[in-house]
């Protein structure tokens, strides 16, 4: 009680507006913030070596007390010498735009490409040729932005087309189907034909092929495999032509450059037409071909525009956007 008479005593002094009913604690805290070191608050006898009143005691008395006024005084500020923020050492990074962080041949090929220009269908492939900055030759791809919601059922886009000229690519096709038609799919051109032996095979996990055909009737049997088949987006489909009754007719077709298609989570269906060595015009006929089977599968419920953007580029090349 000695020690708050005297903190009563000081803060008299100095007119704070303090009562008894003040604890110690706010007395010391109110005193601090008056600007008196709490050293001037009742004397501290001899500092002890070890225990309440040693020196690191002391001091942290000293720092809780100081936070406490801060409180009190609803003082935000940073305290001297404290720096408000640690900035890094170095020049600040800069962020360079994508066309400079490609290689030089990419950034000269790139110089070709107007970029707000919308160009015909036939000028856009012909441009994709010349701008293909790969040693191989590189597949054209078209990427079209649809009006959709892939969420719902109705509007969840996915279809086969028969490009003209083929797409380039050397199909491997394998045919599940029962041994009466194992023959005329061979004639056909099938790659992998089999029954048991087949399924023996996927129990391996052994896939050579990038297109499986099935019968209506030997799909149930696939069943236990989709989740081998699936992820490759190997599982035969009736919609994509791959399960079919006359498994002839789907390997010639798969042979001759039928492509599946579908939109993915952003709305945006992306297909290669072809090959930039196919020539302009046969580009121009597969994309025409693509592009007709795409507007065939406007959903009815559609009623704003349904292909919002079209845009042709090679694998490493740069986009080009073509008019709608």
């Amino acid at each position: 009680m000695a020690k708050k008479a005297e903190l009563l005593e000081q803060a008299k002094k100095l007119k704070l507006e303090v009562t008894t009913k003040n604890t110690i604690a706010e007395l010391e805290a109110a005193i601090a913030a008056a600007g008196v070191s709490t050293e001037e608050a009742p004397k501290k006898e001899g500092i002890a070596k070890a225990g309440k009143r040693s020196e690191k005691a002391l001091k942290d008395t000293e720092e809780k007390l100081e936070k406490e006024a801060r409180k009190v005084s609803n003082d935000t500020s940073p305290k001297d010498g404290a720096e408000t923020k640690a900035e890094k050492k170095g020049p600040k990074p800069v962020t360079r735009p994508l066309v400079q962080r490609k290689g030089k041949k990419y950034q000269e090929l790139a110089k070709l490409v107007e970029k707000e220009k919308l160009y015909a269908l036939a000028e856009a492939l012909e441009l994709a040729t010349k701008t293909s900055p790969s040693k191989f030759d590189a597949s054209v791809e078209v990427h079209v932005r649809l009006g959709v919601d892939p969420r719902q059922a109705d509007q969840n886009i996915r279809s086969t087309v028969s490009l003209p000229h083929g797409t380039g690519k050397t199909i491997r096709v394998a045919v599940f189907a029962p041994s009466d038609q194992h023959e005329a799919a061979k004639k056909a051109g099938a790659d992998v034909v089999g029954e048991d032996e087949f399924l023996q095979q996927l129990d391996k996990e052994e896939i050579n092929f990038d297109i499986l055909v099935a019968t209506p009737q030997f799909m149930p049997r696939l069943g236990k495999y989709a989740r081998v088949l699936g992820p490759r987006g190997l599982m035969p489909n009736p919609k994509s032509g791959t399960v079919s009754a006359d498994v002839a007719k789907a390997v010639k077709e798969a042979k001759a450059g039928k492509i599946e298609y579908r939109v993915d989570k952003q709305a945006i269906v992306h297909t290669a037409i072809g090959k930039v060595s196919f020539g302009k015009d046969n580009l121009h006929e597969n994309a025409k071909a693509f592009l007709d089977s795409l507007q065939t599968q406007k959903p009815s419920s559609i009623k704003g525009a349904y292909i919002h953007t079209i845009t042709v580029t090679t694998t490493q090349g740069p986009g080009i956007k073509v008019t709608v």
